[in-house]
C-alpha cells in the first residue's frame, strides 16, 4: 500500500506513540511520563508517516524560545519524537518527514530548527550542526575538596518538596535563561518536566529531592537530585544524583555544590549534564578525581538563515560574506553578506566575491558560540577565500558564555 504522511490526529496518539516507543527499545514509559508528554504534544505540528492503518513513522515539534548570543530570546522549533518502525527502515521515511517539517517550520516563521539526537550521526545530512555540548563527570568527595568564595556561609540552604518549591525555582531559571545561549524558556506545562520521576527509571535511588538557596530571605538558586544508596564491607558508598541546579550568582552556586559534595553516607556526585565551562570544575581540589567527559547536546539548524544570523548578537564587528551550501534547505543557498556586532546585525544576499565557503551545518555548528569557524576550518568544513576573515568572523561568532541546553525534550 502506498504510504501517507499527515498531520496527527489527537485520536491517532496512543498508536504513534506507541510507535515511537517501539522504536526506542519497546520498554513502555510510565503513565506519568505519558501523560506529560501527551499534554505537551503540539498535534498540529505532529506528523506520522501510515501504511494502511499502520503508524511507521513519528516526528513533533514543540514550540520553542531560545536564547542567543546577546541574551535575545528566538522562536525556534523543537524537534521530537522522530522514530521510523524498524519493518520500514530505508524506505526514504525520515527523509519524507524531514523535509515536510522544515518546510512547515518555514512556513511558521520560524529561524531555527533544535533537537537532541540518539545517535549524532543521523541529522547531520539534514543541516544540523552540533550546536552544544555538555560536560559529565562524578566527582569522587572521599578525595575531592571544594574552595569555595568568601560569603559561601552566608548563605541559607532549606530542603523543600520539590514540587511545592515549583514557582520559586521556576523564578530563578527564568532570570538565568538569557545569561547562557542554548536555554530554553520554559513555556506553560514545561516547569513540570523537571519533576518527572518515574519510580521504576529511579534505579534503586531516592525520590527526587531539592535543596533552595536563599539569602536576607530571598530564593537565589536550587538544586534537585536523589540519592543513590549503596553499601560495601568498608562502610556506605552512596552517590548523589544531581538532576539540576540553577543559581543567581557564584556564592550561592558553591554553596550548592558544597552541600552536595559533602551529604552523609555518600562518597560522590555524579553529575549528568552540565555547561562545559561551569564554575564547578575550578571549586574541586583534583579535577582528574572527577573524570569529566563531554558529549554532544544540542543539535542546531538554521531554517531560514538570514533571520536566524540577524537574530543574534556578535562578540566583535563582522562583515563577511558568506558561501553557503544548502542544499536540503535550498533558499539558504548562496552569497549572504552578515555585518554586524554587540548592537545588531544584518544578512542579506549579494554578488561580492566569498570571503567563507562553508554549509549550513557549520553554521548551525557555530550559531551559538559554542563551536569556533577556526575550528571547523582545521577539519576542512570551512574554507577562508579572503586573508584574515576566518579568525575575525570566528572571533565575532563567539560567546564569552557556552552554550547549554539545560533539559531535553
Amino acid at each position: 500500500m502506498t504510504m501517507e504522511i499527515r498531520v496527527l490526529d489527537p485520536a491517532e496518539w496512543d498508536d504513534w506513540y506507541g510507535t515511537l516507543e517501539l522504536a526506542f527499545g519497546g520498554v513502555p514509559e510510565s503513565p506519568e511520563e505519558r501523560q506529560a508528554w501527551q499534554e505537551l504534544t503540539r498535534y498540529d505540528r505532529s506528523i506520522g508517516v501510515w501504511d494502511g492503518e499502520r503508524c511507521v513513522g513519528t516526528a513533533g515539534a514543540f514550540t520553542f524560545r531560545l536564547s542567543v548570543p546577546g541574551g535575545a530570546i528566538v522562536p525556534a522549533a523543537g524537534v521530537t519524537m522522530v522514530s521510523v518502525a524498524a519493518t520500514h527502515r530505508r524506505r526514504g521515511i525520515l527523509t519524507s518527514m524531514m523535509r515536510r517539517q522544515l518546510d512547515d517550520i518555514r512556513a511558521w516563521g520560524e529561524p531555527l530548527a533544535v533537537l537532541t539526537a540518539s545517535e549524532p550521526e543521523i541529522y547531520g545530512r539534514f543541516g544540523y550542526g552540533v550546536g552544544a555540548y555538555a560536560t559529565r563527570a562524578t566527582i569522587d568527595t572521599t578525595r575531592v575538596r571544594l574552595s569555595v568564595p568568601d560569603g559561601t556561609d552566608d548563605v541559607v540552604l532549606r530542603q523543600v518538596d520539590p514540587a511545592k518549591s515549583t514557582a520559586e525555582r521556576e523564578a530563578v531559571y527564568a532570570r538565568r535563561v538569557t545569561a547562557r545561549p542554548g536555554m530554553l524558556v520554559r513555556e506553560p506545562g514545561w516547569e513540570r518536566v523537571p519533576l518527572l520521576d518515574p519510580e521504576g527509571e529511579r534505579g534503586g535511588a531516592s525520590p527526587r529531592q531539592c535543596v533552595v538557596a536563599e539569602r536576607d530571605g530571598e530564593v537565589v538558586g536550587y538544586a534537585l537530585f536523589a540519592i543513590k544508596p549503596e553499601w560495601t564491607p568498608a562502610g556506605a558508598d552512596g552517590s548523589v544524583l544531581l538532576k539540576d541546579l540553577e543559581a543567581l550568582d557564584p556564592v550561592a552556586e558553591a554553596a550548592l555544590w558544597r552541600f552536595l559534595c559533602s551529604i552523609d553516607l555518600t562518597s560522590s556526585v555524579r553529575i549528568h549534564s552540565r555547561p562545559v565551562d561551569d564554575g564547578w570544575q575550578h571549586l574541586v581540589s583534583d579535577i582528574r578525581r572527577c573524570a569529566p567527559t563531554q558529549r554532544d547536546s544540542l543539535h542546531v539548524r538554521l531554517v531560514d538563515l538570514a533571520a536566524a544570523l540577524e537574530a543574534r548578537r556578535y562578540q566583535a564587528p563582522v562583515d563577511v560574506v558568506l558561501e553557503v551550501a544548502d542544499a536540503f534547505c535550498p533558499w539558504n543557498e548562496g552569497r549572504w553578506r552578515l555585518t554586524g556586532d554587540g548592537k545588531g546585525a544584518m544578512c542579506v544576499r549579494t554578488a561580492d566575491p566569498a570571503d567563507l565557503s562553508l554549509s549550513v551545518r557549520e553554521l548551525g555548528a557555530a550559531y551559538l558560540g559554542g563551536t569556533s569557524l577556526v575550528s571547523l576550518a582545521a577539519a576542512g568544513r570551512v574554507r577562508e577565500l579572503r586573508g584574515a576573515a576566518l579568525v575575525e568572523a570566528s572571533v565575532a561568532f563567539g560567546s564569552p558564555v557556552a552554550p547549554w541546553l539545560p533539559h531535553g525534550f
